[in-house]
């Protein structure tokens, strides 16, 4: 079971004060799909992890809304334009909150592997929703941030890089495109360091090429 916490913050761009949930504990996990997402018993913990401000559309984590945070006038300005007119009446979907985060992330330079993790868990929360086509949307803007991280030099821990090379390719192949999932599935065993430690993924690897599965055994 997911246990939430009200809190108050006040939103850097437009100086709102609004209330938002938050994860306090979740009550362990029923399992973990092949592109590492979690499943909670009950409420689903995901969409609660970002915060957005329903007046402007701004969103982040909780740091993102701490003391001291000022986005430059650029960015504002972006969320002004961009991000306010998405905003209904209606509570906005763990994706959507993803989405904005990503964006705001994004014009304010952060790393690609954060913004890959970012679209990677508005991608979990289409699922969630049973949207398909946003899924394959925010999967496509993981895939690609995963590479560009993946392509720089201190982009991803030499320790991390095969696990990350594997979830790029079961990122394409969920979108459909077998092709280029078989590109990156062919790279796993070049970035391999330990081969007793990650020998599960060279298994998960060839396992996802030949006979594909939803859930880790």
């Amino acid at each position: 079971m997911t246990t939430l916490h009200l809190i108050e913050l006040t939103c850097p761009v437009c100086d709102h004060l609004f209330r938002s949930q938050t994860v306090v504990a979740t009550n362990g996990f029923g399992g973990k799909r092949t592109d590492f997402h979690e499943r909670a018993a009950g409420m689903q913990p995901l969409p609660y992890f970002i915060h957005l401000c329903t007046h402007c559309g701004y969103a982040g984590v909780s740091r993102d809304f701490g003391d001291g945070v000022e986005p430059p006038q650029t960015v504002r300005e972006r969320v002004r334009e961009e991000l306010s007119p998405t905003l209904a009446q209606a509570l906005p979907s763990g994706s959507l909150k993803y989405e904005h985060a990503a964006k705001v992330a994004t014009w304010q330079g952060a790393d690609p592997r954060y913004l890959a993790d970012l679209f990677l868990r508005a991608a979990w929360c289409c699922v969630d929703e049973g949207d398909t086509e946003a899924e394959r949307f925010f999967r496509r803007h993981a895939a690609r941030h995963f590479a560009e991280a993946l392509h720089s030099y201190d982009g991803i821990p030499t320790a991390e890089r095969a696990v990350i090379t594997y979830l790029v390719g079961e990122l394409w192949r969920r979108i459909g495109d077998v092709r280029e999932a078989d590109v990156w599935f062919d790279r796993v065993a070049e970035e391999i360091v330990d081969s007793e430690a990650q020998a599960w993924v060279i298994k998960t690897t060839y396992q996802q090429r030949t006979d594909p599965r939803e859930w880790f055994d």
